[in-house]
């Protein structure tokens, strides 16, 4: 397998056509030596093989899936591409590998192996990788003939494989071959690889048929690891991943009692092996040179209708991204919102038109990224037409509307001097003008599109859908439905959480001059409401040696008095709340883009790790937990560079979306997504704006919070976008008007069916959302990555699910549109659905807390306000609350428990 470090990137193939006979209890492997690891498309594999190098150890799909992934490590040969390779010393090397153009190392040499245990093993263990997987095992062949030499070199291998071992217990490892060493080492390793059984590769790398003699042999050498019960992955080539034979490869390397792969040669494209993932993934394409990502129309409206449907979109620049070869293999979709000019058009229809063979369906929006003139869309089948002079005297009228067009607002068609009419379409919105037609949205075999006013318009301030986007979506791309993995609920409930910015604590009520807004805050809020509230700090506001060096010890003891409320974690709003993020300059803010900070030379460190170790050295009561969450300042926008410098020292991060939908203007736009993906690392948005877009940027009017209630009610029904997030800044103790807008919010929130948590508790379940891989097979799903995500939304269209077949899944809570499945535990989840599903005894309807512990039928729920539940009890069962529940009420099968101050119960259940 010494052809994988070469390799540029690999895509998951899943079958355009035909569905694998596989069960998803059966294990899988990949093998990815990309550097653009999709971890929806990998974490469903046991086994995942990956170029360290190309591999980000510090992103969140790395740390859910970290057991599951290997690296790759070269033991008997070295190439320059390698790190280490300058470091090699030439009495180490034994020849060359012509082939690939490597060096062939002396296993014997002692001074070799510790080379490799010090300067390979241990750095990539200390990057966070535990698992390892060793190929050029027998290299030495190569050069050495004489049989016993090569066995100097095998007993070498085994007694470094023993070491490695040896150093790390917990650490699993994989061999490529090394048949030579297998008996000797098979109590060190977990499982062993091997090419080329049914179909391999020739002398020339040409695709091949392996014979039976050849397997025959294989299978002699494998004897020592199905002896010892050892994992046995088997890797196949083919040149067609889409093809029949390639299934039945699968089926028969499945067979032969081996976890199939099967791969083409370059392997720069994901393979097949016994389960395939669900495509979750819409390429999105957009014009970096108009504006960044974040300003984007395909990111601020076009990706929250994707999310709410399971989806994750993938944001690339047309300007510096290639088209993807093979990208069908990976993603579910891709959209082209186009609000400028692509620089090679014919270029990007034919990779369309491919992609449509491939089975890959694109959207076009806005517009084509072209001038319509002459044929230039000939080859997506739409024929151009020039507006006659006699029809352009004439009104246009709408002749086709399909129930989708219309979204948010009537739609006015202009007049256009070209007129589209696609062949072999379906019409969306078709209208006539004088005796000519034109299509200004349509599906096609390809996929579709919605274009000019058939898209989105602008209205006032405001930006409308003229389309329903979750219709066009799934009818253009043909998106499948599926069960969707939802970070606004959890155990049936709404998730409820509040997060103070830290600005203003110093700031005088204008009522008394004596009290600081942070003073009203903590009396007025936090101690008076029991939800757990998450509260930051600006630190140069707070610090001896910052702005406000003779209000220091007030403030930090008031500080003090707030983190040491039992309801309140900790979080920074950074040190000198940078105000323009992209401002920042070979490391350096200048101190017009930040708060002026006497002697302050700014660094990230300062801001981010730094500001969080001084609250929970000098803030933090002892023994209460840490504080791991940066709430961004300013304009909210962090660099890549500036997450990868948080998510470097495992800090959580929040803020910007600016999600402000209300009654004025209820309008989808006004809904950010979940968050937006920056290089490797994810920003996660708010639930909803802060109080000064309420209030005008707090000029008034200070009553204006209010409105965010609108935003909570217009964010849940008819779909529910967000939890209901509380988000306001210390200065909103400094006026009357704005506390009491405070209060009537967290009066308000007092009275609603939800589930408090604290904001380090949702932010995972986000960064889950957007990692979460997901595999299927009939009427079952697998949900792998869900541990502090734990709900599943089922839409109408789902069958009912059978509790007694699924796994993992605890409750549910049936909604008129909507269903929501509450899981738990940190395995894999199944999901079995059927028309006649087994009778469930008993389930969770909905809890107000989390369940912390589930064994033998009891479960431990734990809360932080006082424990409300529902279950539903089958006839035959009763019901034990460990203390007993206060108030009991039975209706219709469901029992409700309440408590008055219990925050943590046992729960069992009992069925004749």
């Amino acid at each position: 397998m010494k052809h994988l470090c070469i390799s540029k990137i690999i895509v998951w193939l899943l079958f355009a056509t035909g569905i694998l006979q596989a069960s998803l209890q059966d294990k899988s492997a990949l093998v990815y030596y990309g550097d653009d690891l999709s971890w929806p498309m990998a974490g469903i594999h046991e086994y995942i093989i990956v170029q360290p190098d190309h591999t980000a150890t510090d992103t969140w799909g790395f740390q859910t899936y970290h057991d599951q992934v290997y690296a790759y490590v070269s033991i008997g040969e070295a190439e320059p591409a390698q790190s280490y390779y300058r470091r090699l010393k030439p009495e180490w090397f034994l020849g060359r590998n012509k082939q690939w153009k490597s060096k062939i190392l002396d296993l014997t040499n002692k001074a070799y192996r510790t080379f490799v245990l010090e300067k390979v093993i241990k750095p990539l263990y200390e990057k966070g990788f535990r698992h390892f997987f060793f190929d050029t095992l027998d290299s030495y062949r190569i050069p050495i003939k004489n049989e016993k030499k090569r066995k100097q070199q095998a007993s070498a291998l085994a007694i470094l494989i023993h070491e490695i071992h040896r150093r790390y217990p917990e650490s699993k490892l994989v061999l490529n071959r090394g048949f030579e060493v297998l008996s000797a080492v098979k109590n060190d390793i977990a499982a062993v690889l091997f090419e080329s059984y049914y179909y391999g590769l020739d002398s020339k790398l040409h695709y091949a048929k392996v014979s039976s003699k050849e397997r025959q042999w294989l299978d002699q050498q494998l004897k020592p690891a199905k002896e010892a019960h050892l994992d046995i992955i088997a890797v196949d080539y083919l040149e067609d991943l889409s093809s029949k034979k390639a299934e039945e490869d699968v089926k028969a390397l499945k067979e032969a009692g081996f976890i199939p792969y099967v791969a083409d040669r370059d392997l720069e494209r994901y393979g097949c092996s016994s389960k395939r993932a669900f495509k979750r993934e819409v390429l999105m394409l957009y014009d970096g040179d108009m504006y960044p990502s974040y300003y984007q129309g395909v990111h601020q409206y076009g990706s929250l209708p994707l999310e709410y449907m399971g989806y994750i979109p993938v944001l690339k620049d047309f300007r510096t991204t290639s088209l993807p070869k093979h990208a069908a293999e990976r993603y579910a979709g891709v959209i082209l919102w186009f609000d400028s000019i692509y620089p090679n058009p014919q270029k990007l229809f034919s990779w369309v038109k491919q992609n449509s063979r491939e089975g890959l369906r694109t959207l076009f929006f806005r517009s084509f990224g072209t001038e319509l003139k002459g044929n230039i869309l000939s080859s997506l089948g739409i024929k151009l037409q020039t507006l006659q002079k006699f029809a352009a005297k004439k009104k246009p009228g709408i002749i086709k509307k399909d129930p989708m067009m219309g979204f948010e607002n009537r739609i006015v068609i202009q007049n256009h001097d070209v007129l589209l009419n696609p062949e072999n379409a379906t019409p969306l919105l078709r209208y006539k003008q004088g005796n000519q037609h034109s299509t200004l949205a349509a599906l096609t075999s390809w996929g579709g599109y919605a274009i000019e006013e058939a898209s989105m318009t602008e209205f006032g301030e405001d930006n409308l859908w003229m389309v329903d986007p979750f219709a066009l979506y799934k009818r253009a791309l043909k998106l499948p439905s599926m069960p969707v993995p939802d970070p606004t609920t959890e155990n049936g409930l709404r998730l409820l959480f509040t997060h103070i910015d830290g600005d203003g604590i110093m700031n005088r009520a204008e009522w008394n001059p004596k009290l600081f807004s942070g003073d009203v805050i903590y009396k007025e809020i936090l101690k008076k409401y029991p939800f757990p509230h998450t509260v930051s700090i600006v630190g140069a506001e707070i610090v001896l040696d910052g702005l406000y060096p003779k209000l220091s010890p007030y403030l930090e003891k008031l500080v003090r008095s707030i983190y040491a409320l039992e309801n309140v974690e900790a979080a920074t709003h950074t040190f000198s709340h940078p105000f323009i993020w992209n401002e920042i300059k070979n490391d350096k803010l200048d101190s017009k883009y930040r708060l002026k900070v006497p002697g302050y030379n700014f660094s990230l460190e300062k801001e981010l790790s730094g500001s969080l170790e001084y609250i929970n050295t000098k803030l933090l009561p002892k023994g209460k937990k840490r504080a791991v969450t940066v709430l961004w300042s300013g304009d909210c926008l962090p660099t890549e560079k500036v997450l990868r410098n948080a998510y470097g020292h495992h800090l959580l991060n929040m803020n910007g979306g600016d999600t402000a939908i209300t009654n004025d203007h209820p309008w989808l736009y006004n809904i950010a997504p979940y968050g937006i993906r920056k290089g490797d690392y994810y920003q996660i948005y708010t639930g909803a704006q802060n109080e000064n877009i309420y209030t005008n940027e707090f000029h008034g009017p200070f009553w204006g919070f209010k409105k965010v209630i609108q935003t909570f009610n217009l964010t849940d029904k008819p779909r529910r976008f967000k939890p209901i997030d509380i988000y306001y800044h210390f200065y909103s103790g400094s006026k009357t008007a704005s506390l009491k807008a405070l209060k009537y919010v967290f009066d308000w929130a007092m009275k609603q069916r939800v589930m408090p948590v604290y904001t380090s508790e949702y932010i995972p379940k986000v960064l889950e959302f957007y990692n979460v891989s997901i595999a299927k097979e009939g009427n079952k799903w697998l949900f792998a990555g869900m541990d502090h995500l734990r709900t599943l939304r089922l839409d109408r269209e789902f069958p009912m699910l059978d509790f007694v077949k699924s796994k993992g899944v605890i409750g549910m809570n049936k909604e008129k549109e909507r269903r929501y499945v509450s899981l738990f535990g940190k395995k894999k989840k199944i999901l079995v659905f059927s028309d006649v599903p087994s009778s469930s005894e008993y389930y969770l309807v909905t809890s107000n807390a989390q369940l912390e512990h589930l064994e033998n039928g009891y479960y431990t729920f734990k809360g932080h306000v006082p424990l409300k539940m529902a279950w539903y009890l089958a006839e035959e069962c009763t019901l034990e609350s460990i203390p007993e529940a206060p108030k009991r009420v039975i209706k219709e099968n469901i029992t409700y428990l309440e408590y008055q101050k219990q925050r943590e119960a046992t729960i069992h259940v009992n069925c004749r």
